[in-house]
């Protein structure tokens, strides 16, 4: 399979990084970053572009925009993890109607533009024949999507829950263990690389609203976008609370819930007690199914990173390479 790489952050050169060293069956053959791209129908050469990344600070020529390598280069499918905003989706939007356009395949990792289009992004996927796939948007390393869409196929999922976003579940676990105020707590999270200099969109419970606004598309077709769900963040938080909850046998974790036969999308922090399945330490995700036919089922697993965004990313390139070979 042939693909093309928008974004050599963190996470693209993380695909780049296993592609080279696992060989799946992948050749890329166009890379771009916000300032440069390449391409090459004969594959491009990773190990170059990644040394060239860390030294230069760019992966190719700066003539070359991530557009034109959209419209440009030779792929089956295109692999969009480039940084997006979350109030419009760009510029990722935009490079995956290009790439749907062109009968290409697109495997995302940015949530913005899945949890703002999905509908005209799957409609206009189905129209030209290809696939949209986006298991790195929700959990990281947990394949919740592709259990969701192929592996529960037969059973009606009626509600889910999940903790979804690990840096507040970092700091969560932090002011239980240690007695940490929410302050104290962040700023072990920045030290330790698993908070944002500005943190807003993380433990003001954004990121997970997202998560789960993509979920609830997913599984049920609902249309609804980040204004429908109603969000509390984690930052009021303090440590007389925590305190308190673990004088009961409980604990408090930030909670994304949907359960449409209640009309209920809510992402907030919840008193969950002593062994529930939710209950993860660190920067841990787990999600919880709640389906007819199967019941309860949870999941665990690393919710960020490079390498764990990178498995999603390439699951889904191996799956469509089994499955949908080839583009129109």
């Amino acid at each position: 399979m042939r693909i093309a790489i928008l974004g050599f952050g963190s996470v693209g050169r993380g695909i780049a990084r296993v592609i080279q060293e696992k060989d799946p069956g992948i050749t890329v053959t166009g890379l771009a970053d916000s300032r440069s791209g390449i391409m090459d129908p004969e594959g491009i050469d990773l190990p170059a572009a990644l040394d060239r990344k860390e030294k230069k600070g760019l992966c190719g020529d700066r003539q070359v925009s991530p557009l034109n390598v959209v419209d440009g280069a030779e792929y089956d499918a295109l692999v969009e993890v480039s940084p997006t905003r979350i109030d419009d989706g760009e510029p990722a939007t935009t490079h995956i109607v290009h790439a749907l356009s062109r009968g290409k395949h697109v495997v995302t990792s940015n949530k913005g533009p899945i949890a703002l289009a999905h509908r005209r992004l799957h409609a206009l996927a189905v129209s030209h024949g290809v696939q949209l796939r986006y298991e790195a948007t929700v959990c990281g390393a947990i394949p919740v999507l592709h259990i969701l869409q192929h592996d529960l196929l037969g059973n009606q999922v009626q509600a889910l829950h999940g903790v979804m976003n690990g840096t507040c579940n970092f700091i969560l676990t932090r002011m239980e263990d240690e007695g940490l105020t929410y302050d104290q707590a962040l700023a072990e999270a920045r030290e330790m690389g698993y908070a944002e200099a500005d943190p807003t969109y993380d433990v003001k419970g954004i990121d997970a609203a997202l998560k789960l606004v993509i979920l609830a598309n997913t599984v049920w077709d609902l249309g609804v976008t980040l204004d429908d769900v109603e969000i509390t963040g984690i930052d009021l938080i303090t440590p007389e609370a925590i305190r308190l909850a673990c004088d009961r046998e409980t604990t408090i974790r930030l909670i994304a819930e949907a359960i449409p036969e209640k009309g209920l999308l809510r992402v907030s922090p919840r008193i969950i007690p002593q062994g529930h399945p939710l209950l993860v330490e660190g920067t841990l995700n787990a999600v919880t199914l709640h389906t007819d036919l199967a019941g309860e089922l949870t999941f665990i697993g690393k919710g960020a990173g490079s390498v764990e965004t990178a498995s999603a990313v390439i699951g889904d390139l191996l799956y469509l390479g089994e499955h949908h070979a080839g583009a129109h």
